[in-house]
Parts: C-alpha cells; sequence; structure tokens
C-alpha cells in the first residue's frame, strides 16, 4: 500500500519533522521560501494530506489542481486562509489549532498594551540615539493602566485571558461579543455594544476573528469615537482594523497610541507606520514562543494523522465532510 505523502509549507522544528518521516513519505520547506499559488499547488498535486500556516492560501482552484488531497491542517487558530465551502465539495477536511496558544497570545496583547501606553519602544529609541542628556519632570509621560477601563473586542477564550490579567491592574473590564457570556465567564467583566465600549475604554484590545463581517471594523469612524488618551491593540487579524484610517488618528494624535501584531497585506505593511513614535509593532508573533508554536504544531500533526487514520480530528472546521463520508 503506497505511504502517504504529506506537504509540509514553511519551516518547523526539525524533530517534528523527524516524527512525520516514521510514518509518511514528508515533502518539506525548511528553507521556509513563501510559495506562489501555482507553486503551492504544484507540490501538493500528488500530496494527500498539507500542514499549511495562515500565509497560505486555500480555494477551489488549488483544491481541483489536487485531487489526492484529504486534509488541509492549519497551524493556526485563524484560518480565513481557507475556503471551507471548496473544501467541503472537494472532501477535503479542514482543520486548524484552537486552545494551544490562548496564554501566551494574552500575554503579547499585554506585552503591546504595556509598550505602547508607557512609551517604551519609543523611549528604548530615544536613549538609544543619545537623545538622553538627564532626568527631566515630564520626559515620556505614559499613560496609565492602573484602575483605569480595560475594553476587549471579543471575549473568547483569548479575551477571556486577556480581561483575567486585567485584575492585576485594577482595571474595569468592559466586552463586546456577538453573543453575551453567561456572567460565571464574565467575572465581573460588563457587556456593551461595541460602539459603547470604544466611547468608555480607556484602552481597547482586538480580539476577533477576521471575516466579511469584522472588515474594517474598526475605521475612521469608530477611531473617533474612542478617547484621544486611549491605546488600541490589535491581535486579530490584519484587516479588521483600517490601517489608512489608523495611521491618520495616529498621526493626527487623535489616539494617544497603537500596539499591532498584525496588519493589511502583511508582511508589506503601510510604510507609514514605521515613522510613527506612538506604534509599537510586532511581526505577528502574538503566540509566538517555543513551547506554544511546538504544541500548536503537534495538535495539527495529530489532526492530520487523525484524518488520514479514517479518524475525526479533534478541531474539524467543516464537519459536515466528515458527515458525508459517513453516508
Amino acid at each position: 500500500m503506497r505511504t502517504a505523502r504529506i506537504y509540509v509549507s514553511r519551516r518547523i522544528f526539525p524533530e517534528l519533522v523527524a516524527e512525520l518521516q516514521k510514518s509518511y513519505e514528508v515533502v518539506d520547506n525548511q528553507a521556509d521560501l513563501s510559495l506562489t499559488a501555482a507553486e503551492l499547488a504544484a507540490r501538493l498535486h500528488d500530496a494527500d494530506g498539507a500542514l499549511l500556516t495562515a500565509g497560505e492560501r486555500v480555494d477551489d482552484a488549488l483544491l481541483a489542481a489536487c485531487p489526492r488531497l484529504r486534509v488541509v491542517s492549519n497551524i493556526a487558530v485563524g484560518y480565513n486562509n481557507i475556503d471551507l465551502a471548496a473544501c467541503t465539495l472537494h472532501g477535503v477536511a479542514a482543520t486548524n489549532t484552537p486552545d494551544v496558544l490562548i496564554e501566551a497570545t494574552a500575554d503579547h496583547a499585554w506585552a503591546l498594551l504595556l509598550a505602547a501606553a508607557r512609551r517604551v519602544t519609543e523611549s528604548d529609541r530615544y536613549l538609544r540615539s543619545g537623545q538622553w542628556k538627564g532626568w527631566e519632570f515630564d520626559m515620556l509621560m505614559g499613560a496609565e493602566l492602573h484602575g483605569t477601563t480595560l475594553g476587549i473586542v471579543g471575549m473568547g477564550r483569548i479575551g477571556r485571558a486577556i480581561a483575567r490579567r486585567a485584575k492585576g491592574f485594577g482595571m474595569r473590564v468592559v466586552y463586546h461579543n456577538r453573543t453575551r457570556l453567561p456572567s460565571v465567564q464574565e467575572d465581573g467583566a460588563i457587556w456593551m455594544s461595541t460602539e459603547e465600549v470604544l466611547r468608555s475604554a480607556d484602552h481597547v484590545i482586538l480580539v476577533v476573528p477576521y471575516s466579511q463581517a469584522t472588515h474594517h471594523l474598526i475605521g475612521a469612524a469608530q477611531l473617533a469615537s474612542m478617547k484621544p488618551t486611549a491605546v488600541l491593540v490589535n491581535i486579530a487579524r490584519g484587516g479588521v482594523v483600517d490601517d489608512n484610517a489608523l495611521i491618520e488618528a495616529l498621526q493626527g494624535e487623535r489616539l494617544a497610541a497603537a500596539g499591532l501584531d498584525v496588519f493589511e497585506n502583511e508582511p508589506k505593511l503601510d510604510p507609514r507606520f514605521l515613522a510613527l513614535d506612538n506604534a509599537v509593532l510586532t511581526p505577528h508573533i502574538a503566540s509566538s514562543t517555543r513551547a506554544t508554536r511546538n504544541a500548536m504544531a503537534q495538535l495539527a500533526i495529530r489532526n492530520l494523522a487523525d484524518v488520514l487514520g479514517g479518524r475525526r480530528p479533534a478541531a474539524l472546521l467543516n464537519p459536515e465532510v466528515w458527515d458525508s463520508r459517513r453516508r
């Protein structure tokens, strides 16, 4: 019987590749090259399964070129790179890696909030460039966090982990979620509309998934409704924020600062961000600790192995494809 062929689309830890090679024929991209759609299709043409990242687009055209493909296993929670309807149409199971990156991502949201509010990266550049000549009473004054109101837009598992950390800062938490949480999960947080959260919060963190419904959820009008002393943190997805509107708000000091891990058209972010002292920028690394990235890859591998072994994976995104296999 033919050994299943796996394609690994980006560099992962070598020991994970070695483990895969015990069970499968593995073609990997340890050179970590970015591939065009045609190049990805060529590599997946004879593959039975694929370990992908959020940077690879899976759509009808790709799947039509890959008749053997049975599973696409995303090493990410977000899956806006995957057309689930197309996967179901072609009988391909799609999976993701929820839950394992909650705490690391929540930590990074706080790292961005603290760095932006207290002007940490700006202060670092100021010192390194030799501008610091002595102590000044009003030098590089930042924004308070303790005792202020934190707004969270998207109160899923990561949002709730962020809210738990706010207790240590004595913060009041307000949030918006499409569905209000049971009181036991709110844990003292107060549900509001998105508009109310933006108006009332001293600082706002975005944790919503990207979809057509959340495209430019935060645009010029929403930014104008926020306090000019506020910090906006986006660890959701590029496209949730209208980057042009945000840049203009930061340039005009209509918003105090922003902490951003995601951007529209990343990695080709708008170069105007780079000139902003009041923007803290990181390259989509919210889940990037060794322990968390290892856990993500391990879960993605289990998802892939389950499908190829005839078992329903724990993190199946299109359950209807599994139901159709059973009929």
